[in-house]
C-alpha cells in the first residue's frame, strides 16, 4: 500500500513473487524482472491496484516463470503495453495482450490491447476494472468459445462488444460494472438463446445502459422473448458482409 514507492528491481535469486506482495502500491511506475532468471510463479493479486504501472514486460531471461494467478494485475489501469521476450515457454504476447501459449488462453489485456484472432478463451478477469478499454471486436475471432468470470468487470469506459458464433460459455459478472455498454453486436446462438439468463449471459444483458442490439438475421427467429420484449425491432443492417437485425431498447 505505498504510494511512495515509484520502482524496483529484484534480486537474481527470486523464485516467487508472492500473494498481495505489491498491491496498491499506486505509485510503482517501473518493475524490472529481467534479473530473475529463477523467477517462477508471479502470485494472486501480487501487482493489483498498481494505478500507476503503464508497462509490463517479461524478459527472455524469465524462460522458468510458468504461473501468473489470478487478479496478479487487477486494477492497473493505467496500463498501455504488454511485451514477453521470445524464449519463454509458457507465455507470448500480441497485441498488447499476455497470452499463454499452449491454450491460447487471453490471460491479461489493457486498454490498447487488440485481441488476436486465434484466441480460444479470455481468461478470468484478464480485462477487469480495465476502465480506459472502450470497444471489443471478437467478430473475427473463430475459435473463441468462453469468456471468463469477471473477463471484462468494471470496464466503465466500453461502450461496444462484438460476440462471434464461436462462443458458448460467459461466466459469471464477466460484463459486471460495464455502465457505458450501448450496443451489443450478437453472432451467437449461445448468446442470443441465454441473453436473460442469470447463469449465461445475464451479467451483459444487466446492463441497463444497452440502448442497441444487433442481431445476426438468421438467428433472429422471434424466440428470443427478453429481447422481443424489451427492445424494438427496426431494420437490418449490414456489417462486414453479414446481415443483422437491429433492435433499440423501449
Amino acid at each position: 500500500y505505498s504510494t511512495s514507492l515509484a520502482s524496483i528491481t529484484l534480486p537474481e535469486g527470486l523464485t516467487s513473487i508472492g500473494y498481495r506482495a505489491f498491491q496498491s502500491c499506486s505509485g510503482l511506475t517501473s518493475v524490472d524482472l529481467s534479473g530473475c532468471t529463477s523467477l517462477a510463479s508471479i502470485g494472486e493479486m501480487a501487482f493489483s491496484g498498481c494505478s500507476g504501472l503503464t508497462s509490463i514486460s517479461l524478459p527472455s531471461s524469465l524462460t522458468s516463470l510458468t504461473s501468473i494467478g489470478y487478479d496478479a494485475f487487477y486494477g492497473c489501469s493505467g496500463l498501455e503495453s504488454i511485451t514477453v521476450e521470445e524464449g519463454n515457454p509458457v507465455y507470448h504476447s500480441e497485441g498488447n495482450c499476455l497470452i499463454e501459449t499452449e491454450s491460447n488462453t487471453l490471460v491479461l489485456g489493457c486498454k490498447n490491447s487488440v485481441i488476436p484472432s486465434y484466441i480460444t478463451s479470455i481468461g478470468y478477469g484478464a480485462f477487469q476494472d480495465c476502465s480506459g478499454l472502450t470497444t471489443v471486436d471478437l467478430s473475427q475471432c473463430a475459435s473463441l468459445t468462453s469468456i471468463g468470470m469477471q473477463a471484462f468487470d468494471g470496464c466503465s469506459g466500453l461502450t461496444s462488444i462484438s460476440l462471434p458464433t464461436s462462443i458458448t460459455s460467459i461466466g459469471s459478472n464477466a460484463f459486471y460494472g460495464c455502465r457505458g455498454l450501448k450496443e451489443v453486436i450478437i453472432d451467437s446462438e449461445y448468446v442470443y438463446t441465454n441473453a436473460k439468463s442469470a447463469s449465461a449471459c445475464g451479467s451483459l444483458f444487466n446492463n441497463s445502459s444497452i440502448t442497441t442490439v444487433k442481431v445476426l438475421t438468421s438467428l433472429d427467429d422471434g424466440t428470443n422473448s427478453y429481447i422481443t420484449t424489451n427492445f424494438t425491432k427496426g431494420p437490418t443492417e449490414v456489417i462486414g458482409g453479414k446481415s443483422y437485425t437491429v433492435y433499440s431498447k423501449n
